[in-house]
C-alpha cells in the first residue's frame, strides 16, 4: 500500500473518532502540510465519504452526523476492548431484549479482523473463566431504553405502561431523572407526576414509553444511582428490621450494603474518630428473614436486635444449630 494511501486511510480513521479536526491538527498527525490535508480530504469526497468543512475559529473537517462508514477499522487493543465489553455486558445482563444483537456484533467484528488478530482474541475468550455463572436476566426493550434516555437528557415528561411485581398494570407520567444499571438490571428513577412522589421502576417491566410535550426541572445535586440504592433500602416489604451493631461503617457495609440497609449513628462522630468502632443503628426491610441470621453471624460484631422479635428467635435457633454442628464434629 503506497504511503499517500496509508495517510488517506489514517485521515479517515481520525475523522471517524468524532468531532471537528482542524487542518493544523490533522497536518501534525499525518506529518504533512495543510494543503496536502486538503488534497486528502478531496480524495475522500471523491470516494463519496461525506466530509464536511467547518468554518470559523474552531473550524476544520468532520464527517457528516449519522453517517455509518464501513469498513470498521480497529486496532488490536480497540478490538479486544469491544469484544470483552460485549462479553461482559451479556454476562451482567446489561443488554436489551434483542439478545442476539451483541452476538451478531461480535461476529461482524471477528469477520473483518485480520486472521492473526481474530485468532489471538478467540484464544483469550476461550481461556477466560469467570468466578460466577451467568444467570437469566429480565432485559428491557431497546426502544424503551432509548426513549427514556432521550427524556432524561432533554428533561421531557414521558408516559409509561408499567407492570408491578404483583402483576398490577398502570399508566404513569414520569419525570425521569436518570437511568441506572444495578445488579444485572436496568432502572429508571424519577418523579411520578400524578402522585408527586419519587419512584424507581425496573425497565424490563415497562411495556411502552412515549415522550410527552413540555419539560420539567430536575432537583439540584441529582444523583440517580444513590436514589436507586436508597429506594431499595427503604422499599416496603413484609418485615421492618432495626439492629444496633458495634463496628465501623466499612465493617458493616461489607455485609449490609447501602442497597440493603440504612445506617444511623447513635452519636455523631467527626475527625479522626470516624473510622473508630461504635454503635450504629441499621434499618432495613425484607420480605423474608431467613437470610439474616447467617449475615449477622458473618459480621462477627456485637449486635442487638431491636425488632422484630421473630428475628431474635431465628438467630437463637441458628446459633444453636451451629453449636450442635461443632459438637458433632
Amino acid at each position: 500500500m503506497s504511503r499517500p494511501t496509508v495517510r488517506v486511510l489514517t485521515l479517515l480513521e481520525l475523522l471517524q473518532s468524532g468531532g471537528t479536526r482542524t487542518v493544523a491538527e490533522l497536518a501534525e498527525r499525518l506529518g504533512v502540510e495543510g494543503r496536502t490535508v486538503r488534497r486528502y480530504v478531496d480524495q475522500l469526497i471523491d470516494l463519496d465519504v461525506p466530509v464536511e468543512s467547518v468554518r470559523g475559529r474552531y473550524g476544520g473537517y468532520r464527517l457528516a452526523p449519522g453517517y455509518r462508514l464501513p469498513p470498521l477499522m480497529l486496532s488490536d487493543d480497540e478490538a479486544l476492548a469491544v469484544l470483552l465489553g460485549l462479553v461482559a455486558g451479556r454476562r451482567a445482563g446489561l443488554t436489551t431484549t434483542q439478545r442476539t444483537a451483541s452476538e451478531t456484533a461480535s461476529a461482524k467484528i471477528r469477520r473483518v479482523l485480520p486472521q492473526h488478530i481474530a485468532h489471538r482474541l478467540d484464544t483469550l475468550l476461550e481461556a477466560l473463566a469467570f468466578t460466577d455463572q451467568p444467570g437469566e436476566f429480565d432485559t428491557p426493550d431497546g426502544e424503551v431504553l432509548l426513549t427514556l434516555a432521550d427524556a432524561v437528557r432533554h428533561r421531557r415528561p414521558v408516559s409509561i405502561r408499567y407492570t408491578d411485581r404483583g402483576g398490577g398494570r398502570s399508566e404513569r407520567t414520569l419525570h425521569a431523572y436518570g437511568i441506572v444499571a444495578h445488579a444485572g438490571r436496568w432502572y429508571v428513577t424519577g418523579k411520578d407526576a400524578r402522585l408527586d412522589e419519587d419512584r424507581t421502576f425496573r425497565l424490563d417491566r415497562i411495556a411502552d414509553a412515549r415522550t410527552l410535550p413540555g419539560s420539567f426541572e430536575a432537583p439540584e445535586d441529582l444523583d440517580p444511582a444513590r436514589r436507586v440504592v436508597t429506594a431499595f433500602a427503604t422499599a416496603e416489604y413484609r418485615h421492618e428490621v432495626t439492629l444496633r451493631i458495634h463496628g465501623t461503617v466499612a465493617q458493616i457495609r461489607a455485609h449490609l450494603p447501602a442497597s440493603v440497609a440504612s445506617l444511623e449513628e447513635d452519636a455523631p462522630v467527626t475527625g479522626e474518630d470516624q473510622a473508630a468502632e461504635r454503635w450504629l443503628r441499621a434499618e432495613l426491610r425484607a420480605e423474608r428473614l431467613d437470610w439474616l441470621p447467617p449475615v449477622l453471624a458473618s459480621l462477627d460484631r456485637p449486635f442487638v436486635i431491636e425488632r422484630p422479635a421473630e428475628l431474635r428467635d431465628m438467630v437463637t435457633a441458628f446459633a444453636g444449630r451451629l453449636a450442635s454442628y461443632a459438637r458433632d464434629a
